[in-house]
C-alpha cells in the first residue's frame, strides 16, 4: 500500500513465496536461494527496482543478491533504522523471527547507525506462521505476543523486524504501556 501510494503511477509486481513459507527456520544458505528464485523471476518480469519487504530474507540475503543483479535493490532494515537514528531513539527493541535475530543485522545496523543504543531483541517464530493462518486477533495471539514482549519495558520504541508482525499491533498497541515506555513508538 505505501510503495503505491508514493509511486500511483506505477505498475507494481508482488511476489510472495507461499511454498517455502515461513523463511525464518530456514537456514542462510537456502533464503539466499529462495531470494534468488524470487528475483530471476521479478526480472524477467522486467522490474526496475526490488524491494525486498521480508524481514528475513532481508537480513541474510540482502548483500548476496545484491552482488548478483544490476537491478536496485532494497531490504526493510536500512531504512527502518535511517527513521529510528532521525527520532533519536536510543533504547530500543526488535521482534523478528528466529532467522532474523540470529543474524544479528538488526543489532550490527543499529549499533551502526546509533553507537550508544540498548537493543533488546526477541525471536518471536510463532507469529509469522500464526498469521498466515489467520491467527492475529484470537486468545492465542494476545497470550502469544504477551508472552514474547514480557521482558521488553523500557524500550523508545519497537521495530516489528517482520513483515506480518503489523497484523498483531492492536494486540501489541494494548500491552504498549507494558512493553514500551510513554514516549515510545511501534515502528512497523
Amino acid at each position: 500500500k505505501e510503495i503505491i501510494s508514493r509511486h500511483p503511477d506505477q505498475d507494481i509486481i508482488y511476489l510472495g513465496d507461499t511454498k517455502r513459507f515461513p523463511y525464518g527456520s530456514k537456514s542462510r544458505e537456502n533464503i539466499i536461494d529462495f531470494t534468488k528464485k524470487g528475483m530471476d523471476f521479478l526480472i524477467e518480469k522486467g522490474v526496475k527496482m526490488v524491494v525486498i519487504a521480508c524481514g528475513t530474507a532481508t537480513s541474510q540475503a540482502l548483500e548476496a543478491v545484491k552482488k548478483c543483479y544490476d537491478t536496485p535493490i532494497i531490504g526493510i532494515i536500512d531504512e527502518t533504522v535511517k527513521y529510528v537514528s532521525e527520532k533519536g531513539y536510543k533504547n530500543i527493541g526488535v521482534i523478528a523471527t528466529a532467522g532474523t535475530i540470529r543474524s544479528k543485522e538488526w543489532q550490527n545496523r543499529l549499533y551502526s547507525s546509533i553507537p550508544d543504543a540498548v537493543v533488546n531483541d526477541k525471536a518471536c517464530p510463532l507469529l509469522a506462521p500464526m498469521a498466515e493462518e489467520g491467527w492475529v486477533r484470537n486468545e492465542v495471539a494476545r497470550l502469544t505476543i504477551k508472552e514474547y514482549l514480557k521482558d521488553m519495558k523500557d524500550e523508545d520504541c519497537l521495530i516489528l523486524g517482520c513483515t506480518h508482525f503489523p497484523l498483531f499491533s492492536d494486540f501489541i498497541a494494548k500491552n504498549k504501556q507494558i512493553i514500551c515506555n510513554s514516549k515510545s513508538a511501534i515502528i512497523m
